[in-house]
C-alpha cells in the first residue's frame, strides 16, 4: 500500500529552505520532471453559510500552495496529504483549503472571488486553472409572471415567465394543476429558450391553473397561478331538408347549434335557426282567385302609391324649412341665449335680500312677448329660453362697443366615422383611434364652446375669444387606448391619466383652452413629481411642465385637484400625465370592480375582479367589454390605495357554504405582480375565481372576497345574491349616466351669459385699493395658489371664470358665484339673484 500522510504545514515565504514541512524531496530519478495536475480546483457555490472545499493534486511535486485573488493563502489553512502512485512509483501530493462566505463577501462588488493552486518540483512550477467561488441565491419575486387567459378551442396560448434573479441561474419548469408538464411526453406543449410556455392548440383538457416554477441549489420558487380557460364556440349542424310548400306558398328549413355545442362560456352560434323561402308558382297549392282577390290587390297598390307621394311632400317641406333656418344670425341678442335667470329663495328672511337703495338691480325681466328662438348647428342652446330680454340701463347692461356681431352657424358633419377617417389619412393623425364612441368634435368661432367625451371625465373648454374673430375651427377631442399608443416610462414613473388628443395641432389660439381629465394619484404633492407630457410632430414625448415648477411665461399650466387635472394650454396636441414617486408612501388609486356571468346554466360560475386605474375612461371601457361578454356588475366598486412598495396585489375568496359551493382555485390566493399594476399600461388587469356549485338547483351564493396589497391597504366585498336572478339595487346603467351633448357651441356651452361675463371682467380686472378685485375672487374660490398665473394674463378675471366654468359645468350654481361677488362688494353681482316668480 502507498504511504499516506495527513497533516498541516506552514507555508514558506519566497526563498524558504527545503526543510519546511510542506516540502518534499524527490528521488534523483524524478528530479527532472515538471509537476502534473491530477486534480484541479473547480468552480463552487456557497449555499447559505456552508463553506466549500477546494482540492488540488499533483505529481511529482515538492510543494503545492493556493493563491486566492492574487494573494497566497495562509500556511495554516492548507491540509496536505502525500501518497505514492503504485503504478509509476511517483510521489503524489494533495492540498485542500476551505473557503467561507465571509471571505467571499469581503471583496463583494470589486471582483469575483477566485483561487488557483501552484505546484513546484525541482525542475519548475505549474499553475492550475482558476476556480471561481460565488455566493448562491435565488430572489423571491419573479420578474414576469404568467397571466390568466380565456381562449377559444384550438387557439395558440402563450404564457410568459421570467424567473427571479439567481446564482446559479434558475432552472424553470411548468406545472398544470400542480402536475409537472413534460413536453417530451405531450408535444402539444413547448417551453421556449426564455422559459415561456406555448400551448400549440388549446384543448378542453388544457383548462387549469398554470404555475411557473424556478429552482436552483438554494431554493425553489413558484409564481402566482394563471388560470387558462378554454371555451368552445358553438357551430351549426347542416340544414335540414326543405319542407313542403304550405298554404302561404312558402317552405322552410332549420338547423341546430350542436357542431359543437357552446361550452365553458363560449359564444352561441350566430345566424338564423329557421330559414324560409317563397315557393315557385308551380310548387304552390292551387287555388281559385275570385273578384274579391283582384279588388284587394288593386287597393293595396293604391295605398302604396299614396304613401309614397306623401313621403315625397314631407321631405321637400322639411328641406325648405331647414334652408331657411341655416341663415347666419346678425343680432347681439344671441349673446344672451344661454342666460336663464336663476334664483335661490332665502332660508331665513332677509338672507338674500338686497339693500333697498339697490332694488333697481332686480328689474331685469324677460320679454315674454318674444317667441322662443331655436338655433341649429353649433349654436344650439342647452336651455329653453326666450330669444331676447328687456334690460334696464344699469352699469352692467351697457351695449358692447362693437355693437352687433355676425355669428357663423357652422354645421356638424352628419357622419362621425367619416370625420375620424378623414383625419386619420393625414400624417400626424395616423395614430388617432377610429373608435367613434370615444371621439367628439364640433365647429367653433370666437364665442367658444365645449367638447365632452361622455362617461370618461374628459372635456375641452374653449373659452370665448380663444379663437380669433373671423376664424372658424373644426376641433376634435379623443382618448387613446393605451395599447394603441405606448408611452415610454422610466424608473418609478407611472401613467396617472388617460392619453388624450385634441386638435388639430398648430391652430392659432388667442387664449388658453382648458383640458380636463381624470388622474389616479393620491393627490399628495409631497409624494410625487408630476409631469405633463406632450407628443411632438416626430412622435417623441417631451416634458412640457413639472407640477410645482410652472413658469407663467410658458404656454402650459396645470391645476391638480383630488381626482381631476385641469390643463391650460395655448396649443392643441396629445397629452398625458406621468408621475414619479418620491418615496414608498406615494400611492395610486385603484378601482376594484366585480363582474359575473349574467346567465349560468352549468355547474361552474365565474367571478371576475378587475383592478384598474381609478379613472372614468378605463371604467367605461371595462363596462362596455363586460356588456359584450354578457357580464353583470355584482357589487359597488371599491377604491384601494396601491403604494409604491414593490409588493404585489393579492386576491382571495372565503366563507363559501361548503355544502353547496367549492372553489377550483388550488392555491390560497391569486396574485398580480406589482409592476403590472404600477406602470399603468395594462388596462384590463383582472383575476377570475372559478367556483363550482354541487347542484344545478343551487342559486344562492354568499362569500367574502378580499383584495389587499402585501403589507399595505386592503378592501373586502361581502357578496350575498342569487346567481339566477339579479334582485339587488346595483345597476351598471346607473353608473353611466352622462347624457350631455358631446359638442356645445356658443352661449349654450357656458353657465355665465356672455354679456354678464364681459361686465364682470371689466369690473374686477382693474386693481382696487381695498383688494376688491380679481384677487379676492380667486381667494373666495380657493384658487389663490395660482395668483401669479392669473396675474400674467391680460384679463385675470376671465381666466378665473374659465376655470370656474370647467369645474362646474355639470353642478355649477350661478347664484353661488353671485354670492361670492356680493361678498367682494361688487353690487353688480346682484343681477343674478332673481326670484323664481320673476323668472
Amino acid at each position: 500500500l502507498p504511504l499516506r500522510l495527513s497533516q498541516k504545514h506552514t507555508r514558506p515565504s519566497p526563498g524558504t529552505s527545503s526543510e519546511h514541512a510542506a516540502t518534499a524531496t524527490l528521488p534523483a530519478a524524478f528530479s527532472d520532471l515538471l509537476p502534473h495536475f491530477l486534480v484541479e480546483p473547480e468552480d463552487e457555490y456557497i449555499v447559505k453559510n456552508k463553506p466549500v472545499t477546494l482540492t488540488c493534486r499533483s505529481t511529482p511535486a515538492t510543494q503545492i500552495y493556493f493563491k486566492c485573488n492574487g494573494e497566497w493563502v495562509h500556511q495554516d489553512d492548507h491540509l496536505i496529504e502525500r501518497t505514492v502512485d503504485p503504478a509509476t512509483a511517483l510521489p503524489v501530493m494533495q492540498v485542500k483549503i476551505d473557503i467561507t462566505r465571509q471571505q467571499v463577501e469581503k471583496i463583494f462588488g470589486l471582483d469575483e472571488y477566485w483561487c488557483q493552486c501552484v505546484a513546484w518540483s525541482t525542475t519548475g512550477t505549474q499553475k492550475s486553472q482558476k476556480a471561481y467561488i460565488r455566493i448562491a441565491y435565488l430572489r423571491k419575486n419573479f420578474e414576469e409572471e404568467p397571466l390568466g387567459k380565456e381562449v377559444a378551442l384550438d387557439q395558440e396560448v402563450l404564457l410568459h415567465c421570467h424567473p427571479p434573479e439567481g446564482v446559479p441561474p434558475a432552472e424553470v419548469e411548468w406545472q398544470r394543476n400542480e402536475d409537472v408538464i413534460d413536453p417530451a411526453s405531450d408535444p402539444n406543449f413547448f417551453i421556449t429558450a426564455d422559459h415561456n410556455l406555448i400551448i400549440k392548440q388549446a384543448r378542453l383538457a388544457d383548462t387549469g391553473n398554470y404555475t411557473c416554477v424556478a429552482k436552483n441549489i438554494v431554493a425553489r420558487r413558484k409564481s402566482t397561478s394563471a388560470t387558462v380557460l378554454v371555451y368552445v364556440d358553438g357551430g351549426w349542424s347542416e340544414w335540414s331538408k326543405w319542407s313542403a310548400c304550405n298554404a302561404d306558398c312558402s317552405m322552410w328549413r332549420s338547423r341546430e347549434c350542436t357542431q359543437p355545442s357552446p361550452g365553458t362560456g363560449g359564444k352561441d352560434c350566430q345566424g338564423l335557426v329557421l330559414q324560409s323561402l317563397n315557393c315557385t308558382s308551380e310548387q304552390c297549392p292551387q287555388s281559385v282567385s275570385g273578384a274579391e282577390d283582384v279588388a284587394l290587390y288593386v287597393g293595396m297598390v293604391a295605398v302604396a302609391l299614396c304613401l309614397t307621394l306623401l313621403l315625397i311632400v314631407v321631405v321637400l317641406v322639411y328641406r325648405r324649412k331647414k334652408e331657411g333656418l341655416d341663415a347666419d344670425v346678425a343680432d347681439s341678442s344671441i349673446l344672451t341665449t344661454g342666460f336663464q335667470p336663476m334664483g335661490i329663495k332665502p332660508s331665513k328672511p332677509g338672507v338674500w335680500a338686497p339693500r333697498p337703495q339697490n332694488s333697481h338691480l332686480l328689474t331685469i325681466q324677460p320679454d315674454l312677448t318674444t317667441t322662443t328662438t331655436s338655433y341649429q348647428g353649433t349654436l344650439r342652446s342647452r336651455h329653453d329660453t326666450t330669444g331676447k330680454f328687456s334690460m334696464t340701463n344699469g352699469p352692467l347692461l351697457d351695449p358692447l362697443p362693437n355693437g352687433s356681431h355676425t355669428l357663423h352657424n357652422g354645421k356638424l358633419n352628419s357622419d362621425p366615422a367619416e370625420f375620424v377617417s378623414r383625419l386619420s389619412t393625414q400624417s400626424y393623425f395616423k395614430t388617432l383611434p377610429r373608435d367613434v364612441a370615444n371621439t367628439s368634435y364640433g365647429t367653433f368661432n370666437f364665442l367658444g364652446g365645449r367638447l365632452t367625451i361622455p362617461n370618461t371625465g374628459i372635456s375641452l373648454l374653449i373659452p370665448p375669444e380663444a379663437i380669433p374673430r373671423g376664424k372658424i375651427y373644426e376641433i376634435y377631442l379623443t382618448v387613446q387606448r393605451k395599447e394603441d399608443l405606448r408611452l415610454p416610462l422610466a424608473g418609478c414613473q407611472t401613467l396617472l391619466s388617460p392619453i388624450v388628443s385634441c386638435g388639430p395641432p398648430g391652430v392659432v389660439l388667442s387664449r388658453p383652452v382648458i383640458l380636463s381629465m381624470d388622474h389616479c394619484s393620491d393627490a399628495c404633492p409631497e409624494n410625487w413629481a408630476v409631469r405633463l407630457k406632450k407628443q411632438n410632430y416626430e412622435g417623441t414625448w417631451e416634458d412640457v411642465l413639472v407640477m410645482g415648477e410652472e413658469l407663467v411665461s410658458e404656454p402650459y399650466y396645470c391645476q391638480l385637484e383630488a381626482e381631476t387635472c385641469r390643463v391650460f394650454s395655448e396649443q392643441l396636441g396629445r397629452f398625458a400625465l406621468v408621475g414619479e414617486s418620491l418615496h414608498m408612501g406615494a400611492a395610486k388609486r385603484l378601482r376594484l370592480v366585480l363582474f359575473s356571468d349574467a346567465y349560468c346554466s352549468t355547474l361552474e360560475y365565474n367571478i371576475r375582479v378587475y383592478c384598474m386605474d381609478d379613472t372614468q375612461d378605463v371604467f367605461k371601457e371595462v363596462m362596455q367589454m363586460e356588456r359584450q361578454l354578457g357580464g353583470r356588475l355584482i357589487d359597488e366598486p371599491h377604491v384601494l390605495l396601491f403604494k409604491d412598495s414593490y409588493h404585489n396585489l393579492r386576491l382571495s375568496i372565503h366563507d363559501m357554504p361548503q355544502a353547496h359551493w367549492r372553489s377550483k382555485l388550488l392555491a390560497g390566493y391569486q396574485e398580480i405582480p406589482f409592476y403590472h399594476i404600477w406602470n399603468g399600461s395594462q388596462r384590463y388587469l383582472h383575476c377570475t375565481f372559478t367556483l363550482e356549485r354541487l347542484s344545478l338547483s343551487t342559486c344562492e351564493l354568499t362569500c367574502q372576497l378580499c383584495v389587499w396589497q402585501v403589507e399595505g391597504e386592503g378592501q373586502s366585498f361581502s357578496l350575498d345574491f342569487n346567481i339566477a336572478k339579479d334582485t339587488r339595487a346595483v345597476d351598471s346603467e346607473f353608473l353611466l349616466m352622462d347624457t350631455n351633448a358631446t359638442a356645445l357651441a356658443g352661449p349654450s356651452a357656458f353657465q355665465i351669459p356672455y354679456l354678464i361675463r364681459q361686465k364682470i371682467c371689466s369690473s374686477l380686472d382693474a386693481p382696487c385699493p381695498n383688494g376688491a378685485d380679481w384677487r379676492m375672487l380667486a381667494q373666495r374660490l380657493k384658487l389663490e395658489r395660482h395668483m401669479s398665473f392669473f396675474a400674467s394674463k391680460a384679463s385675470p378675471t376671465s381666466v378665473i371664470l374659465d376655470l370656474w366654468e370647467a369645474q362646474h359645468f355639470h353642478s355649477g350654481n350661478i347664484n353661488q358665484l353671485a354670492t361670492v361677488m356680493a361678498d367682494i362688494g361688487k353690487q353688480e353681482a346682484m343681477i343674478f339673484l332673481v326670484s323664481d316668480g320673476e323668472c
